[in-house]
């Protein structure tokens, strides 16, 4: 996977915008409003923050070396990908998709109505 790769993957979901909120140099993509997945655009190896529950995060990190807790970020729900080809472009966009998941299940229920409306 790479950086345009990963891009087009999250704006296949409903609902979800890309910003620079941080600043040029991270790019983040939002459900409703609400941050799913984030990475650097200024680094040399690309890396993809991801949320997960806490159990599964530490899953992950057990069974990959290129993920770690997320700079910056609560490190319990987040996850930092190295994108190095060890995890499979299958299972980068299964845990897009969960991290997706996860912060809609979070929205209030009026904006996940307002989603599913989408």
């Amino acid at each position: 996977m790479n950086l345009e790769t990963f891009r087009e993957y999250c704006l296949t979901k409903k609902g979800v915008t890309e910003e620079l909120p941080f600043g040029p140099d991270t790019l983040v993509f939002k459900v409703m409003g609400k941050v799913f997945a984030l990475t650097g655009l200024d680094t040399e190896r690309f890396k993809i923050s991801l949320k997960n529950t806490p159990e599964k995060n530490e899953e992950i990190r057990a069974e990959y070396a290129s993920v770690t807790g997320a700079y910056h970020m609560n490190k319990r729900h987040w996850n930092t990908v190295a994108v190095d080809g060890c995890v499979k472009d299958n299972i980068l966009k299964e845990w897009i998709s969960e991290s997706y998941d996860i912060v809609v299940k979070n929205l209030p229920k009026k904006t996940q109505e307002e989603l599913n409306n989408m």
